[in-house]
């Protein structure tokens, strides 16, 4: 939802229009999926998992038509077909026969038009394990995600990968960092565990913005409040001189539909509370603006409005410029998502 915002905020040489907010845009992904169609693939054919990555492609695309379609259309049936997206084929074939997932990735970016870049967090094969606060031991991105405690602890395996060496040079020459909106411990988390991505977001100058999730993940963050999810981030990217410093929450202000609270509550996902007190506690501005997506809202669904979204990350690096704290011209950002 946000690079789909953000994207049409990005300049180009032929514009005449106004001038851009976004000289170039930067997404950095998380590679530990191993579940669906990335899953089958990561053990089958040894790959990266392809599927978090793909979105962000069709995210980026700069007409998301037909082409964006057929990247996102997922086989219903076909025996060993069941359940695969084409994009996921199409990385994967691609990276068979360049024999590099980035190159795979630079050639989707060309087909699709993409505005903007997709960088892995690091081109090694890595998997979570996760501890909760039960002390059970939970394998993989899959069972995290439906573990239904939240985690005490994540790890990454192996440990130490290295960081994709574009990812963390985007991050540390970005103008403003946007964490989230996405899965806290099987989008967000991961990327902070591989000390490379770490090192960068703690070096960076850039403001650090935390786009909070609008509703609770059942099995994942069950019961968290927006306080909390941050605690977690930051626990997570404590290491060493490592320290993760979120200087602006983003949350939206619009009151959630009552009908679709009751729809949502029946599958176990409820609102992720605000409480500015504790945010004010822990040295983190709040801002609270309308980033509702009013026309989801009304087929069923509580999502973020992309524009909004990417529209008030984007007054928020004006802001910070226009005190004197933007470091170089033509503003660039940097998004983790996960969503």
């Amino acid at each position: 939802m946000l690079l789909r915002g953000l994207k049409r905020l990005i300049g180009s040489a032929e514009s005449g229009d106004r001038p851009p907010r976004l000289r170039s845009l930067d997404a950095v992904v998380t590679v530990t999926d191993d579940g669906g169609s990335s899953g089958r693939l990561r053990r089958e054919l040894g790959v990266l998992p392809p599927g978090d990555v793909r979105n962000c492609i069709v995210a980026l695309a700069e007409e998301e038509d037909l082409l964006a379609r057929l990247f996102q259309y997922r086989f219903p049936d076909g025996g060993g077909l069941t359940g695969h997206s084409f994009g996921n084929l199409f990385l994967t074939a691609l990276t068979g026969i360049t024999g590099d997932f980035y190159q795979a990735i630079l050639t989707a970016e060309a087909i699709l038009s993409v505005r903007g870049k997709i960088l892995p967090a690091t081109l090694t094969d890595v998997r979570l394990r996760g501890r909760g606060r039960s002390g059970r031991v939970y394998e993989g991105e899959s069972a995290i995600g439906s573990s239904g405690e939240p985690m005490e602890r994540l790890a990454i395996e192996p440990a130490n990968p290295p960081a994709f060496p574009a990812a963390a040079a985007a991050i540390r020459r970005a103008d403003l960092l946007a964490i989230g909106p996405g899965s806290l411990y099987t989008s967000l988390v991961p990327n902070l565990l591989i000390p490379g991505i770490r090192h960068a977001v703690a070096d960076s100058r850039a403001p650090r913005v935390l786009l909070l999730n609008l509703m609770t993940q059942p099995g994942e963050t069950d019961g968290m409040d927006a306080a909390a999810h941050l605690r977690a981030l930051t626990r997570h990217a404590a290491e060493g001189d490592d320290h993760l410093r979120v200087d602006v929450a983003l949350a939206n202000s619009t009151p959630l539909p009552a009908d679709l609270l009751t729809h949502y509550a029946e599958s176990g996902s409820q609102p992720v509370t605000v409480d500015r007190d504790a945010f004010t506690a822990a040295g983190v501005e709040l801002v609270e603006t309308d980033l509702l997506d009013t026309e989801a809202a009304a087929s069923g669904l509580i999502r973020h409005d992309s524009d909004k979204l990417a529209a008030t990350v984007a007054d928020l690096l004006d802001r910070d410029r226009s005190h004197g704290a933007g470091r170089r011209p033509g503003p660039r950002a940097v998004a983790p998502p996960g969503g």
